[in-house]
């Protein structure tokens, strides 16, 4: 794999320098009874023992794979999130993203040498949360998988916390449950369970969209440019541009719209951003 060998002796020698001995911090910096577990999906022996051996050091607990069917089995099995190659020996990557996807919510961080605007958009496209090229610094992984781990965090935090009298008759909170659509479904966002319902319909979300549809509902009527959703969705903006926006901004229509060519609920306005409107 171009670059493989390079990047994983960079690794190593990252490794070696941040070494912590014997005890184990969790990713945040702190003990954990239950490490987070991270899926490596890479053919590169070289550079996925390098990255098992740096997210070792940072605490995490990390399960390997060199190819498609042996990693989806250890999705079955449970990961929190995943670092996965696209070219791949037999099946390739992103019809393994396509296949886990259905089977779990957790985060998929797309590492490849494929830079094409084509591969990112349909890496994304098939439920991958985030991309990185290689080569690239630990540092920069690191920082992701950080961001993307926060994001479940939010529904247990808006679901708790503050004064019982500020909730509900159905034991909720104010702004818990959005309804988007009153007229067609009705299409409703309950923010604390990350549900999306249109009538008796479950409609998944992966984190991304979760946490895209929350901002979005916080700010209805209102115009949000790329950068602003940069900034909140993928907290300290990501570090290429800002196609990801437009691609997870058409994947989460596909949800909200029954006719996503003709949106009324997140709706384009050209030359600003978006706008979600609930009708």
């Amino acid at each position: 794999m171009t670059g493989g060998r390079g990047q994983a002796l960079q690794l190593r020698d990252k490794a070696a320098r941040h070494a912590v001995g014997a005890a184990a911090l969790s990713h945040d910096g702190t003990m954990d009874d239950m490490p987070t577990r991270v899926l490596v999906l890479e053919d590169d022996a070289g550079l996925r023992t390098s990255l098992r051996l740096v997210l070792e050091d940072s605490g995490y607990a990390v399960v390997e794979a060199d190819e498609a069917e042996a990693a989806l089995e250890l999705v079955d099995r449970g990961v929190d999130i995943m670092l996965v190659d696209l070219m791949l020996g037999g099946v390739d990557g992103f019809t393994f993203i396509r296949r886990a996807r259905p089977r779990t919510q957790a985060p998929i961080v797309v590492i490849s040498a494929r830079d094409g605007v084509q591969d990112i958009v349909s890496a994304l496209e098939a439920g991958a949360d985030d991309y990185v090229t290689k080569p690239f610094e630990v540092e920069e992984v690191q920082a992701r998988l950080r961001a993307l781990l926060r994001r479940p965090a939010l529904v247990s935090a808006s679901a708790g916390g503050g004064s019982d009298d500020s909730r509900l008759e159905d034991g909720s909170r104010p702004g818990d449950v959005v309804v988007l659509d009153a007229v067609d479904g009705p299409l409703v966002f309950h923010r604390a369970g990350a549900q999306l319902v249109r009538g008796d319909r479950d409609i998944h979300l992966t984190m991304t969209e979760y946490r895209l549809l929350s901002v979005l509902t916080e700010n209805i009527g209102r115009v949000l440019s790329r950068t602003s959703l940069l900034e909140h969705v993928w907290e300290r903006g990501f570090f290429g541009d800002e196609r990801i926006v437009d691609v997870h901004v058409r994947r989460l229509r596909k949800k909200l719209e029954l006719d996503p060519g003709e949106p009324r609920t997140l709706v384009t306005v050209r030359g600003l951003g978006y706008r979600l409107d609930a009708r």
